[in-house]
């Protein structure tokens, strides 16, 4: 198809997915890792795989020389972006294609047009596609004052560079601003490397629509429906569907026509997704994400077709094979995202080894997946190790495949979303199909529960067979477990969690637990590494620790405060000695594109702070403390320069 191998610049899921796709078509496939992807599962889904530098993004998968020279190492003749990293970036397309590389994806050209949004805007109301009310162009603190003046609030900072939620903020008042500003600002300089801003209404209730397009060179384009993507949170997408509940077939013309002229305006080639915001007052556009979207999935299922394959004929110079009155969609396909994330913990990102991964399967099912047992989670990279998709004849249908799926899906060794998501599509709203994109926040802490009370019995029963080999009575077991106390297994009971459980338990051939507790007998995933005993069932997972107590040296961590997510120091802004008041921001932490304020708890001195912007800390790392106040400062509050 090109002459040689295809390049494929990026990591995880979609660098399998795409290699996937390519080995189909007879195509061989180069992938490019960092350092801390040297046994990750793209690497080992690709037939050569080149090492592009260490596990800092900016200094491996953006690093488009590095990712040039490794093509020209290969004798690669295509590159396919993948998604994030330099897939909308023009100057890389532009690269790859002085280079004598095909590069899979738009025109350099639509690429800087659609990815400066002022500029995409003013496109889509040339061509005729309604857009929502903002300020013109680059917006700075004094405009965004000025808009929000003029339009009241809600209003949305959002970068002018990128998409995928990054570098966005809403305003709900004039005091929220500058502080917003700054992170959007900060947030779009890590993600885009452009900290430019723009301001527009923000629309309460809507949801949020997008339209898959395909366009070849030689005019031909067409739209493969709608995706309803308004199950998000902190502007990610959690849950995704096609068709939308909320679309029927003249809405649904309308809105392919919309985004049809849109990509004809915008010179654009191979796939890509208008994304709408659809309330009381009709749709809007919001963006145009130049690339493939991590929500393909549900549209191949409903429309019988392979993006992937698509985007390659369509790179190679092959007109458009597809006929807009051809494609009609075919039942219901809903998507759910698999994030290494702690809903206990607020949702922070997590981190870790993979002791144990067991993909679902079935009818209607599929599972795009970048990991395995044995991969290490960092928080280097984004938090999504997988996709569950699942398709039926009909929303219901699907609905019910894709909750199985998760609940036979089994990820030990790092918190994950399956649990919350499971309890998300349980939702009343959701099923209904009423859906707005503030629906899940509204809902959040009705939607995390905890794991199931049978989990730490049966963590106990692991770790005692771990030990013993069978349970007989040898006299009783006891082990404290931090954060669950003390568990003790003796012949035939468990006690656990201040209740005693009737117990029977033995390891499959699988390696799986088979315990019956008070009766009822279930299947257990279980996974062990060091002294740590990961069980889990039906989405839920639970890691039972031998309590660990600090050493003499770090008594003051007893005190500290933890770091709640694996991650890189990113701010600092006290030092030893400085006053706070309850709340001062101390330091900022970024973890999987995701930042974190530590704030101070209560007023005091800063103690033990020995970090600096770039340090790395782990999960529960001591960060800082925050002693007490003086003698002399008593009563006079903390005096800050």
């Amino acid at each position: 198809m090109f002459g040689g191998p295809l390049l494929i610049a990026g990591r995880g899921e979609i660098a399998v997915r795409i290699a996937r796709t390519a080995h189909r078509l007879g195509l061989a496939t180069v992938a490019v890792f960092s350092d801390a992807d040297e046994d990750a599962e793209h690497v080992r889904a690709a037939d050569v795989a080149v090492r592009i530098g260490p596990p800092p993004a900016r200094e491996s998968y953006l690093d488009a020389d590095a990712i040039l020279d490794a093509a020209a190492r290969t004798g690669a003749r295509a590159v396919h972006p993948g998604y994030g990293f330099l897939s909308e970036r023009p100057a890389f397309a532009r690269a790859v294609a002085d280079a004598g590389l095909t590069w899979v994806g738009p025109p350099a050209d639509a690429i800087d047009l659609m990815g400066d949004k002022a500029r995409a805007k003013a496109c889509a109301r040339d061509a005729g596609v309604p857009t929502i009310p903002g300020a013109e162009g680059e917006a700075a603190l004094e405009d965004i004052r000025a808009f929000c003046a003029e339009h009241g609030f809600p209003a949305v900072i959002k970068a002018v560079a990128g998409g995928g939620g990054r570098g966005m903020r809403v305003v709900r008042g004039e005091a929220e601003i500058p502080g917003a500003l700054e992170a959007a600002q900060r947030e779009a300089s890590a993600a885009f490397g452009d900290d430019r801003v723009l301001v527009e209404r923000y629309l309460d209730r809507t949801r949020h629509v997008e339209v898959q397009v395909l366009a070849d060179r030689h005019g031909g384009c067409v739209h493969l429906g709608e995706r309803e993507c308004s199950l998000q949170r902190r502007h990610q997408k959690v849950v995704e569907e096609a068709p939308s509940p909320a679309v029927d077939d003249a809405l649904r013309a309308e809105m392919g026509e919309a985004a049809v002229a849109l990509a004809l305006a915008a010179g654009y080639e191979g796939a890509g997704t208008v994304e709408l915001v659809l309330g009381d007052e009709g749709f809007f556009f919001l963006e145009m994400n130049t690339r493939l979207q991590v929500e393909h999935p549900v549209t191949e299922a409903v429309f019988g077709v392979d993006l992937v394959e698509e985007q390659l004929r369509i790179a190679a110079g092959e007109p458009l094979r597809l006929r807009q009155a051809e494609l009609r969609p075919r039942g219901h396909a809903v998507e759910a995202r698999v994030y290494a994330e702690d809903p206990a913990n607020a949702f922070l990102p997590s981190g870790g080894r993979i002791l144990a991964w067991r993909p679902p399967s079935g009818e209607g099912v599929r599972v795009d997946a970048g990991v395995r047992a044995g991969v290490e989670v960092t928080g280097h990279y984004d938090p999504l190790l997988a996709k569950v998709i699942a398709h039926g004849p009909d929303r219901p249908t699907a609905l019910a495949r894709l909750d199985r799926a998760l609940a036979s899906c089994a990820v030990l060794g790092v918190p994950t979303s399956i649990a919350f998501t499971r309890a998300l599509l349980a939702d009343p709203g959701v099923r209904a199909g009423d859906l707005d994109t503030g629906l899940l926040e509204r809902r959040l802490d009705e939607l995390v529960t905890p794991a199931p009370d049978d989990l730490l019995p049966a963590a106990a029963l692991a770790a005692w067979l771990g030990d013993t080999a069978e349970l007989t009575e040898v006299g009783p077991w006891r082990r404290a477990f931090d954060g669950h106390g003390e568990v003790a297994v003796r012949d035939g009971e468990v006690h656990a969690a201040g209740r005693t459980w009737a117990a029977r338990a033995g390891f499959a051939e699988d390696g799986a637990l088979r315990a019956e507790l008070d009766g009822i007998s279930r299947r257990y995933e279980v996974a062990a590494g060091g002294d740590v005993v990961w069980v889990g069932r039906a989405g839920h997972a639970l890691e039972a620790r031998p309590e660990v107590r600090a050493r003499a040296e770090q008594a003051w961590a007893g005190e500290a405060l933890q770091a709640p997510m694996p991650g890189t120091v990113l701010l600092v802004h006290v030092a030893e000695g400085d006053p706070v008041a309850e709340g001062d921001v101390l330091l900022v932490l970024e973890s999987m594109k995701m930042e974190l304020a530590i704030t101070a708890p209560h007023a005091g001195v800063v103690e033990h702070l020995r970090l600096a912007p770039g340090d790395r800390v782990a999960l529960r790392e001591p960060l800082v403390t925050i002693g007490a106040m003086a003698a002399s400062s008593v009563g006079g509050g903390a005096e800050r320069e």
